[in-house]
């Protein structure tokens, strides 16, 4: 079984292959903006990474979002409604939690098939 790290470095790699399977974790850019431009910012990466790797967002199976304020759950949901493929939506679950970076309103990790 091969594991293929994307970009590894000390304390992280960009992204993990496994199994055919991509592991990734996507920060906003944009630090300076709403939630629905830091989501949206957020989820173009993810379209990066993935076309990168072969694959796309039809394919993510599992997302957590990770939110430094609920109250920001709406705003989220706009960006992501207007991205995620209908009919291929994926497992998602959102919690709030308290970010490493106090800029940071929104962090997104995902599991999908290459």
């Amino acid at each position: 079984m091969t594991i293929k790290r994307i970009n590894p470095d000390i304390r992280w790699s960009e992204a993990v292959v496994h199994n055919d399977t991509i592991y990734y974790t996507s920060v906003p850019e944009k630090l300076d903006c709403d939630i629905t431009e830091q989501t949206t910012d957020t989820l173009a990466a993810i379209d990066a990474l993935l076309h990168r790797l072969g694959s796309n967002k039809s394919k993510i199976l599992d997302v957590t979002i990770f939110l430094a304020d609920k109250a920001d759950f709406t705003g989220m949901n706009a960006a992501w409604d207007t991205w995620v493929v209908a009919g291929s939506a994926p497992v998602r679950c959102t919690v709030q939690a308290e970010l490493m970076d106090p800029k940071y309103k929104v962090e997104i990790k995902i599991i999908a098939a290459l």
